[in-house]
């Protein structure tokens, strides 16, 4: 697992002698997670890159920020606005992103949400691809052969995402409406598990910047 991903104690199930005045407040149905992906980056994709080079360009992305002069779409300002808890990726654009839409609100930021690692294949010098394609390669090598370059391997991230997923259910269980502000591909493994754990897809964007998906218990 990724060095900078913190330990989480167990999800607590609650107890089962509750009081009649407990069960009472139990909430009729439990409140719905959305997982959103940040804004778009400062760092520029419009370059073509070696393998090598790649991987110096990822490390530099993963520390940058927004671009700026971006204004997050409304329906995501009106999502932050009900939701009861806002998870946010310790990664810089997530926390921009955080900034831009919280409006000064509690932000619970936690590095169990940051992006699974993307370290691509080596390939020779003369073998150049933009940003955007490498990230494909280099996913599709971590996915399909678990090349992870001694990084979080993939059932360790998906370990991870299972350990999130948990986290938000247990928060949304107290009918909070939960927003979670990450990144496309951790977004989707968190997707997964939250769809084998009896949560549809009720609201969907895709993977553009600044996208919901939003799931509801079944």
């Amino acid at each position: 697992m990724s060095p900078d991903t913190l330990e989480h104690d167990p999800v607590q199930a609650p107890a089962s002698n509750q009081t009649p005045t407990a069960a009472v407040l139990k909430p009729t149905r439990p409140g719905t997670i959305t997982l959103t992906r940040h804004g778009e980056p400062a760092l520029s994709r419009k370059c073509l890159l070696t393998s090598d080079q790649y991987r110096a360009w990822w490390a530099k992305y993963e520390e940058g920020g927004l671009l700026a002069g971006q204004t997050p779409p409304p329906e995501l300002l009106a999502a932050a606005e009900g939701a009861g808890v806002i998870f946010a990726s310790t990664r810089p654009r997530a926390q921009e992103t955080a900034v831009a839409i919280s409006a000064g609100r509690q932000i619970t930021s936690d590095v169990l949400f940051i992006e699974a690692p993307l370290p691509p294949p080596r390939f020779p010098s003369w073998f150049r691809l933009p940003p955007k394609y490498w990230g494909a390669v280099a996913r599709f090598w971590w996915h399909a052969f678990d090349h992870h370059d001694g990084q979080e391997t993939r059932r360790e991230a998906e370990a991870r995402a299972e350990q999130a997923a948990q986290i938000l259910i247990a928060r949304a269980s107290t009918g909070e409406d939960v927003l979670v502000l990450a990144h496309g591909y951790f977004n989707h493994m968190v997707g997964h598990r939250l769809k084998a754990d009896g949560w549809k897809l009720v609201h969907n964007q895709g993977f553009r910047y600044w996208s919901q998906r939003r799931y509801q218990r079944v």
